[in-house]
């Protein structure tokens, strides 16, 4: 499993996709942040905070991480090498495990620089360092939780097809629909009492509660399922190869 995962993790920095993937994200929250004039630029709005990083972040997300996870298995299938990997003397969820972590970690890496606007929001506060610490980390959390969902999502949607710009296009949907779709059914105030519940099954509202900066259980809890539950359909289409 090791030297799958080095692999797959080699072959992103060999080629222009890891650095390119990386180069956008940072680029995308950058311009937003300090340079173009809106709601979100941290110099104009005027308070030492980086609310508008976790705001913007999991919709840059949103398309990036398809980016990277649509040819973790589907680039595997059209070129016919799924065979040979399937073959090989390391079970199925290992193969997965070997993907998902480095494209995991490719989402990481794309966080990691990040780490700039924090210091340097922490300079421009008056006085230096007057910034809700605790809030930024809990958000940052937040964010790993929600790549780390949508990359399990990807590793599905990448799965179930030899085709890469479908397989980018389903996990959009998908992702899309998972962090938004039930706000939008809580929205409409359809179902009485169980709006709230409708709502507490969808992304966003655990990734707000956990932007709080406060760590609850069952937001982690909630992630970790999903990442499981998709990590599962992974396993089921890789499976039904071998009927």
């Amino acid at each position: 499993m090791l030297a799958l995962f080095k692999k797959e993790i080699n072959s992103f920095l060999s080629s222009l996709t890891g650095y390119l993937v990386i180069a956008v994200f940072l680029l995308i929250n950058g311009l937003f942040l300090w340079v173009f004039s809106t709601e979100f630029n941290i110099l104009d709005f005027g308070y030492a905070n980086l609310d508008g990083l976790f705001v913007l972040a999991p919709f840059v997300f949103l398309f990036l991480v398809p980016a990277i996870t649509m040819r973790s298995f589907a680039d595997e299938q059209k070129s016919g090498t799924i065979e040979m990997l399937l073959t090989k003397p390391i079970s199925d969820l290992q193969i997965i495990t070997a993907k998902y972590l480095s494209s995991l970690s490719l989402v990481i890496f794309s966080l990691l620089p990040t780490i700039i606007y924090y210091f340097t929001v922490y300079q421009l506060g008056l006085p230096k360092g007057n910034l809700d610490t605790g809030g930024i980390m809990g958000s940052y959390i937040g964010l790993f939780f929600l790549g780390a969902t949508f990359t399990a999502i990807g590793i599905f949607s990448s799965s179930i097809t030899d085709n890469q710009i479908l397989s980018f296009i389903l996990a959009v949907i998908i992702s899309g629909f998972m962090y938004l779709g039930f706000e939008l059914i809580f929205s409409f105030s359809l179902f009485g009492s169980f709006d709230l519940f409708i709502k507490q099954m969808g992304i966003s509202s655990h990734y707000s509660s956990i932007s709080r900066g406060v760590i609850d259980t069952r937001d982690i809890l909630y992630f970790l399922s999903l990442i499981a539950l998709f990590l599962s359909f992974t396993k089921l289409a890789l499976a039904s190869r071998r009927w």
